[in-house]
């Protein structure tokens, strides 16, 4: 009997460090299919990102230690890495705020509160992306 191939699920890195907005996101992308992957701090997220080589980052900008900033620019100095879509997450939703986020190396940004289903649609647009091209990443395009 041959069944259909079933695609891997695409794993996405959760750099956030609130635990009660962490475990929110990780019930909510693993019902959407996706294997998640957590870190608390921008340390584990490069370590994690470096070990898994996620589909794709979720990035909060505003951790202790080194910030998500600090972080994602870390992360692309990696070759295996540079391709990798990283959405940056903050509450911070002024403009200058999110053109600091790109120049850093992100892909795009997004400021909470959220509407989850955006964000759905927003991963969904950069991972379809990501898997049909083999172009320059998006963060160096701007």
């Amino acid at each position: 009997m041959n069944l259909p191939r079933q695609e891997p699920a695409s794993t996405i890195l959760l750099a956030e460090d609130f635990d009660d907005t962490r475990l929110m996101m990780k019930m909510w992308l693993t019902k959407r299919g996706y294997r998640v992957i957590e870190a608390e701090t921008g340390e584990e997220a490069i370590a994690a990102a470096q070990r898994e080589h996620p589909d794709l980052i979720i990035m909060d900008m505003m951790m202790p230690g080194m910030n998500g900033l600090d972080a994602t620019h870390q992360i692309r100095q990696y070759q295996s890495l540079r391709t990798t879509p990283i959405v940056a997450v903050s509450a911070y939703g002024a403009d200058e705020y999110r053109s600091v986020a790109i120049e850093a190396g992100c892909d795009e940004y997004v400021s909470t509160p959220f509407e989850p289903r955006e964000l759905a649609e927003l991963i969904d647009s950069l991972l379809a992306s990501r898997s049909s091209s083999d172009a320059q990443p998006r963060h160096l395009e701007r």
